[in-house]
């Protein structure tokens, strides 16, 4: 940055001495060579400011333009994490309700094979939410009431749907 900066002062030094030098009055009296170069570093040292004066402007533009975008990135960051921190939550809770209804699904299975009768049955487990579906056939109604209480005392159920269909015959 500072070698721009040096290369621009040089530039427009030499330009305002040119420019110094070809503005001299030819008509006036003849000034010495001596009040020449008096007058063409003068002109060169008010270029020298005005460059060092940009390149200041220059630089404090790009700092706020640095202070800007590293504001802007630290916002989008905090962005991202509550929208990481949202997606951890949710895929938590799914999670936890997957394991709930297994666990819900595990239980009514556990007491259905304790119960005699329902034992070598085919009897559909599903669970959701603590609601316990159960499908397949059962040979009467005493059986249908008994696995719907067994899915009933399982934890974590709240209610029980009993789709299981009586066996013809």
């Amino acid at each position: 940055m500072n070698t721009l900066i040096q290369r621009m002062a040089k530039i427009i030094a030499v330009s305002a001495l040119a420019f110094g030098l070809a503005a001299c009055d030819k008509a006036a009296e003849n000034p010495t060579a001596g009040q020449k170069l008096d007058k063409a570093i003068a002109s060169t040292e008010k270029a020298a400011d005005q460059a060092a004066s940009d390149a200041k402007a220059v630089a404090a533009d790009a700092s706020a333009a640095a202070l800007d975008a590293a504001s802007n990135a630290t916002e989008a960051a905090k962005v991202a994490a509550a929208d990481l921190k949202d997606a951890a939550k949710e895929t938590g809770s799914a999670v936890a309700a997957m394991v709930d209804g297994a666990a819900i699904t595990a239980g009514v299975h556990a007491g259905l094979i304790k119960d005699e009768e329902l034992r070598g049955l085919q009897i559909h487990v599903a669970a959701k939410d603590g609601v316990v579906s159960l499908s397949g056939e059962v040979p009467n109604q005493g059986a249908k009431d008994r696995a719907g209480e067994i899915a009933k005392a399982v934890p974590g159920v709240h209610s029980v749907q009993n789709d299981l269909a009586l066996k013809a015959g």
